[in-house]
């Protein structure tokens, strides 16, 4: 009898309905996981059932213009996984006639996928015997074999990987991946992990020494990068400019007010120095500043304090020239904005209404 046996009758009583495991299709389970990177299956679920109802296979997406897929992908956060996506989806349409491949060797030739996206869609849709190694199976592996290797280490992933592989059921590799996924999701968790009811209980070494919750490891991580973003709002009644973000940096390819960043919080005097430079301003007359929004804004390796500027002006006072585009107050939700510039919008619009 298969050792893991237990755990495979758990997941087979236990499990989510999750709609990408009622498919063997490689692009609706490559969908769910470039969504689910990163991100909890709460608040991917929506975003899935989203995109896989708007893109019912690799071509439509690969059509799809960039503008409505970024748009789409709003609030999800690592816009990177975006863009990559609508890369991939070009490949795939151009090297492999519109069918996206399902083992291993193929998949991890494309952009955006690694050897952890490219073994979980082996495994799910063609039952390839690939081990998938997320957060959840490094916890699950970590303290069912009482594993001090820090996860995040050279060694470690090479250890945590060779020990997936060891003890991968290679006669049903799609059921033993789920099964661990889910183990980790729903009773190994980080915190308060349900023991009681772990069907791998009694062959835990860490439960039995008593130092499961001390697992795993990591090393510690490098403090965040502190950023300080000024954001130049112009309102001119019935419009405002954005700009796009370009280049590899953060929220890459979506629309926001010209900034300045600065190296330091800043006053209004030294800011009016610097607007010039943007080029915003047809006219180098004297503007009013009005501070009217800040907040820090915590993303995975860097803190952003930012300072919303807003300056009233008219119409004909604005650059609408590129890079700058012009955008009406009531049209600006059809623009893919980053959840920080979306918290300033919604913030000003509740300002507006109280006034």
């Amino acid at each position: 009898m298969n050792a893991l046996a237990p755990l495979y009758q758990w997941y087979n009583q236990y499990k989510r309905e999750l709609p990408w495991r009622q498919t063997n299709d490689p692009y609706l389970i490559w969908l769910s996981e470039v969504i689910l990177q990163q991100t909890r299956v709460e608040q991917g679920l929506p975003y899935y059932l989203k995109f896989s109802a708007a893109f019912k296979n690799i071509e439509q997406l690969a059509r799809a213009p960039e503008e409505k897929v970024m748009k789409m992908w709003q609030g999800l956060g690592y816009y990177s996984r975006a863009t990559n996506m609508m890369q991939t989806a070009k490949l795939v349409v151009e090297m492999h006639q519109g069918k996206f491949p399902s083992d291993y060797a193929s998949l991890i030739q494309l952009k955006g996928i690694g050897p952890y996206t490219a073994a979980a869609i082996s495994s799910f849709a063609s039952n390839e015997a690939h081990a998938v190694v997320d957060g959840n199976v490094y916890r699950v592996l970590s303290r069912l074999f009482n594993i001090k290797e820090p996860i995040n280490s050279h060694n470690g992933k090479k250890l945590f990987a060779r020990i997936a592989n060891e003890v991968l059921n290679k006669k049903n590799p799609a059921t033993h991946n789920q099964a661990m996924m889910e183990l980790g999701a729903l009773i190994c968790k980080p915190q308060k992990p349900d023991c009681e009811n772990c069907p791998l209980r009694l062959q835990c070494i860490s439960y039995q020494e008593g130092n499961h919750l001390q697992l795993p490891i990591k090393n510690p991580k490098k403090k965040p990068v502190m950023r300080y973003l000024n954001f130049i709002v112009a309102d001119a009644v019935n419009f405002t400019i954005l700009q796009k973000r370009s280049g590899k940096g953060i929220w890459h390819n979506l629309y926001e007010p010209p900034s300045i960043e600065s190296t330091s919080i800043i006053d209004n005097k030294i800011l009016m120095a610097e607007i010039n430079k943007l080029a915003l301003f047809k006219t180098k007359k004297p503007i009013r500043l009005n501070k009217v929004y800040e907040c820090k804004h915590q993303l995975t390796h860097q803190t952003i304090y930012a300072v919303f500027w807003v300056v009233a002006c008219k119409a004909s006072s604005l650059q609408t020239k590129p890079p700058y585009v012009k955008a009406g107050w009531k049209d600006i939700s059809k623009f893919a904005v980053h959840r920080l510039f979306d918290k300033f919008l919604k913030y000003y619009n509740l300002q507006q209404q109280l006034t």
